[in-house]
C-alpha cells in the first residue's frame, strides 16, 4: 500500500464517519468509516516505516583473492 492508498483510505473513512447520514441494514457507516480511516493510517506507518528502512546504509562486504603470479593458483 502506498501513499495514495492510504490517503484515500482516510478520506473515504471521514465521509462515511462524519458525513453520510444514511443507514443501512445490518451494516453501521459509522464503524466502517473508523475501520477504514484506522486502515489507511496503519498502511501509511508501514510504509513510511519500510521506506525508511530501505535507505538506511548497509555494510558491503568485499572479498579479495589473491593468486599466486607464477602458477595461477591461490596460496598453499
Amino acid at each position: 500500500m502506498g501513499i495514495g492508498v492510504g490517503i484515500f483510505l482516510i478520506a473515504v473513512g471521514a465521509i462515511l464517519t462524519f458525513a453520510v447520514d444514511a443507514t443501512v441494514a445490518g451494516l453501521d457507516l459509522d464503524v466502517v468509516g473508523w475501520v477504514l480511516m484506522l486502515a489507511g493510517v496503519a498502511g501509511l506507518v508501514l510504509f513510511v516505516y519500510f521506506w525508511n528502512r530501505r535507505r538506511t546504509p548497509r555494510a558491503v562486504v568485499t572479498e579479495r583473492r589473491r593468486y599466486d603470479e607464477d602458477t595461477g593458483l591461490p596460496p598453499a
